[in-house]
């Protein structure tokens, strides 16, 4: 949960880079839940 919001801070302290920081996010977390799984 902490890495998630803290991510999310970053992304809002830094506009320029929200898009490509948002789809390696979504990249992720995919990549988690099918480990997870």
């Amino acid at each position: 949960m902490s890495k998630s919001q803290d991510a999310k801070k970053t992304v809002k302290k830094e506009p320029a880079k929200s898009m490509k920081e948002k789809k390696e996010a979504k990249k992720v977390k995919k990549e988690e839940k099918k480990r997870a799984q």
